[in-house]
């Protein structure tokens, strides 16, 4: 290292030599001084004073930096500069001194003579330079001789670093079947060598170890891929390492190492395979559906999600017995059972089952079918199994208040094993605590065992077990509902009123009216009726009865050329049968009318007026012929009245014709309850009639006493009642005043209503209302009405004649 060192200083002298004197300021009156690159030897005699080009500065001595080299060995003290003033004769009477960075303890210089030299090793990369100041002072007077100056001595820095890799070591990572060149990852190192000098820092990379796979630019550090499909199945870890040197790679330089790491990442370039092409499983037939009955796998040397494989069964023979799923955790495929399996029926499956990734690379499927097929048969074990029903559950109806024993319904059970064992039957105790039903333990048929009540228990539901006779431990179970059915109660009717008519142009075999029934039996959606006419209106030649098979029925004429005036009103009996338990029917009425109808058949008029009015006349005309009959009635009406009024008039204001009490008033009575027209005691007292002799049709003037009340059992008034009553039936010449005489007492506005005939007064003016029975059912009311007056009035002109 020495002798290195030495070298460079050397050829840096030599170099240096030829440029001083035109770096030298001009100074004529420079005797010995140093530029910032005289060496030691440069320094021994002063400088020739008039040079050609230099001239002398007010100054005596200048420099600008010294330079010391680093890392020095040698055992005396490393000579730097000497410093050196045209005021020093050599007498020794200029003093030299130092002072700055590191002065006295890494750099002295002597007194006497100015020779600075360096007291130990420096390093370039802790210090790269120093900054001193330099004085030349009397060494008697101590006094400046010139004024301080300053310089810098820098350290010459030497190749004494390596390059080095600070983030080693490295780990990276490329996609397995990646090309040539491509990208790795960057490598950097750094040299702690002054860069500007040499080429102590210019760093060169190389790759020492991992060819032929990967490779590195020199200058840059870019690691790339130097080998074309690497497969990661084969090799996935790499391992390289690279050299940085300095000086440019040539020979002598310093280097550093460093080691990369690199993985090659996982591509979808495998398809799954299974390990062999047939699997062979078994399963009992007793399996559950929905539950596993066997696994495969098919390997992929992928790994992550390009391992992930899926599964499915190719469709064919078996095919649509089972279901495939795969485990997510260890990629094998799960055979699920889809449909129930019996052996009897079929004893063994066989389908293919395709394994493919879920996840595809396009990069490799040009390769081939990226897949791979096995086939699996799978046997079915034959297992000992209960008794089987021929149905899930069974619904049963049965009739209130049916009689025990009546057998209701079966259920059946078999064997399907080969044995065919006998199956016996029974019935869930716990289903049925009352022991309403019995079953038949071989042949399976439920009967009753006690009478039900539709009222109490509308549903009973029981739980039938099959026992299997070979084996009693295997048992079956099924539900049974037993609805009870309401006893048909109510006959059938018609649904509605209806008001039917047959026009007089009607044809034979035309339905003039269609009808439906109703049942108040519960319930009404499964009710079905039937319609015909009686055993006795068979011979019906009008009309019949057409059943149309849907809960309605139709009336259908049998004839032609009806006629209102010959009849109006036609009745049809029609029988109405419902289909329940038992059946009940019954016989409904229909009245048919007689109308006149246009020639499509729409409806004109079914008047009973119309029949006896000529044919042709408008309808203003019919309406003034109903207004005057209507302004006739409202005559005979008022007539009728003021005859009564004139009769009563004259009756009671025939003042010589009172006999006994009557008494004349213009007020009407109010009854037994009204004392206030007359004294009532008057007749009940025959003392007091005698008494009171005034009339009792003019208000009395005087106030009368109040009279003591009397009995009205008293034997007296019977007596009293029944001699006045003989007088007067005895009596031919006078009117019937009886009933004021004797019945006074009532009035005219009792409940009872007077018995008295005084009111009934003929009337000469007597009608026929017979006719009105003759227009039809809509005048049925008011010829009643008419008919019971006229037999209301004929009675009581016998009863007066009577009388």
């Amino acid at each position: 290292m020495l002798t290195r060192n030495c070298l460079l200083l050397f050829l840096w002298i030599l170099v240096d030599e030829g440029s001083v004197s035109s770096l030298r300021p001009p100074s004529p009156a420079l005797g010995r001084s140093r530029t910032g690159r005289e060496h030691a030897r440069s320094s021994v005699g002063p400088m020739r004073n008039g040079a050609a080009g230099f001239q002398r500065v007010k100054r005596g001595w200048v420099w600008n930096q010294f330079f010391v080299l680093e890392e020095y060995m040698g055992s005396d003290p490393q000579y730097v500069g000497k410093l050196h003033t045209d005021l020093d004769k050599g007498d020794s009477a200029v003093k030299y001194t130092l002072s700055g960075d590191g002065a006295g303890s890494i750099f002295t210089i002597d007194q006497t003579t100015g020779d600075i030299h360096a007291l130990r090793s420096l390093d370039r990369e802790e210090k790269p330079y120093y900054t001193l100041r330099a004085q030349a002072v009397d060494i008697i007077t101590n006094r400046p001789l010139e004024p301080e100056s300053e310089f810098v001595i820098k350290v010459q820095d030497i190749n004494d670093n390596e390059p080095k890799f600070l983030e080693g070591p490295y780990t990276a990572s490329v996609p397995e079947m990646s090309p040539v060149g491509t990208y790795v990852t960057q490598v950097t190192a750094t040299d702690a060598d002054d860069p500007t000098y040499g080429n102590s820092a210019r760093v060169v990379y190389s790759i020492l170890h991992g060819q032929p796979y990967f490779s590195v630019d020199p200058k840059t550090g870019v690691i790339k891929t130097a080998l074309p499909n690497m497969d990661r199945e084969v090799k996935e870890q790499y391992q390289v390492l690279i050299q940085a040197k300095d000086m440019g790679g040539q020979l002598g330089g310093l280097a550093g190492t460093t080691t990369i790491n690199i993985t090659l990442s996982d591509v979808n370039d495998n398809p799954p395979r299974f390990s062999k092409s047939f699997f062979h499983l078994r399963v009992p037939e007793s399996s559950a559906v929905g539950s596993p009955v066997g696994r495969i796998k098919a390997h992929d040397m992928d790994i992550g999600k390009n391992a992930e494989v899926d599964y499915t069964i190719v469709p064919g023979d078996g095919g649509a017995m089972f279901d495939i799923a795969t485990n997510e955790h260890n990629q094998e495929g799960i055979i699920i059972l889809r449909k129930p399996l019996d052996y009897e029926t079929k004893k063994a499956y066989t389908f293919k089952v395709d394994a493919s990734n879920a996840h595809m690379d396009p990069r490799f499927q040009s390769s081939g079918a990226f897949k791979d097929t096995a086939t699996v048969k799978i046997n079915v074990l034959d297992v000992d199994e209960p008794p089987v029903f021929n149905k899930p559950s069974y619904v049963m109806d049965v009739y209130e208040d049916t009689p025990v024993g009546t057998i209701i319904g079966a259920v059946t059970a078999q064997d399907l094993d080969a044995s065919s064992s006998p199956v016996r039957y029974s019935i869930d105790w716990k289903t049925d605590l009352d022991s309403y039903f019995d079953i038949d333990p071989v042949e399976g048929t439920i009967s009753t065992n006690e009478l039900l009540d539709r009222e109490s228990i509308a549903q009973h539901n029981i739980s039938i077990v099959a026992t299997k006779l070979s084996n009693p431990v295997l048992t079956s179970r099924v539900a049974v509902t037993v609805q009870v059915l309401d006893i048909n109660e109510f006959p059938p009717e018609l649904a509605s009123p209806y008001e039917t008519f047959v026009c007089e142009n009607a044809k034979v075999g035309q339905v003039i009216q269609s009808f439906s029934a109703k049942d108040q039996d519960l319930p009404s959606a499964g009710q079905q009726f039937s319609f015909r006419s009686p055993k006795e209106d068979l011979k019906n030649k009008n009309f019949t009865i057409r059943d149309f098979g849907n809960n309605t029925a139709g009336i259908m004429t049998k004839r032609s050329g009806f006629r209102r005036r010959l009849q109006e009103i036609y009745f049809l009996p029609v029988v109405i049968e419902d289909n329940g338990y038992p059946p009940r029917s019954s016989t409904s009425t229909l009245t048919i009318r007689v109308c006149g109808c246009e020639s499509d058949g729409s409806l004109l008029t079914c008047s009973a007026e119309a029949i006896f009015l000529p044919v042709g006349l408008s309808t203003g005309a019919l309406i003034a012929i109903l207004l005057c009959i209507i302004i006739l009635l409202v005559i005979v009406v008022l007539y009728v009245g003021l005859r009564r009024q004139k009769k009563k008039e004259t009756l009671m204001s025939s003042k010589e014709d009172i006999r006994d009490n009557v008494i004349h008033y213009d007020d009407e009575g109010g009854g037994e309850e009204d004392t206030h027209a007359f004294d009532m005691g008057t007749l009940r007292n025959p003392k007091v009639v005698k008494e009171n002799l005034f009339r009792r049709d003019v208000k009395p003037e005087m106030k009368r006493g109040p009279k003591p009340p009397v009995s009205q059992d008293s034997a007296d008034i019977r007596d009293f009642i029944n001699q006045r009553l003989k007088e007067h039936d005895t009596d031919n010449s006078a009117p019937p005043y009886d009933s004021l005489a004797t019945y006074a007492y009532e009035g005219d506005g009792s409940v009872a209503e007077s018995l008295s005939s005084i009111e009934s007064v003929p009337i000469d003016l007597e009608e026929d209302y017979d006719y009105l029975s003759d227009w039809g059912p809509r005048f049925k009311t008011l010829a009643g009405i008419f008919g019971e007056q006229s037999e209301t009035q004929s009675n009581s002109a016998t009863t007066e004649n009577t009388h």
